[in-house]
């Protein structure tokens, strides 16, 4: 099921706004190169980047603080039994 969050989003008729950024030329003349070998602008491959990163770091930034440690920890061989009891004590 989506959350709201991401379900606002995919809407194609959120509002929008102009900003403006110092990019240095040699970057937006690869962007241009490899925009049209995508089939698209410039602009649109921009977006597009800056829309995979963000949702990578939200990703990583929303998961609880407590739910990577006991992820982390399990890599790292702590009894399984230890971590449940670790996460009750979270809850």
């Amino acid at each position: 099921m989506l959350s709201e969050r991401l379900k606002k989003r995919l809407s194609p008729d959120r509002p929008t706004t102009s900003i403006t950024l110092r990019i240095p030329v040699d970057v937006v003349e690869s962007m241009k190169t490899i925009a049209a070998r995508k089939g698209m602008g410039y602009q649109t491959l921009l977006k597009s980047y800056i829309g995979e990163g963000l949702r990578v770091d939200e990703a990583r930034y929303a998961e609880p603080q407590t739910a990577k440690l006991l992820r982390a920890l399990k890599r790292k061989g702590v009894d399984p039994r230890v971590l449940a009891e670790a996460a009750k004590e979270a809850a």
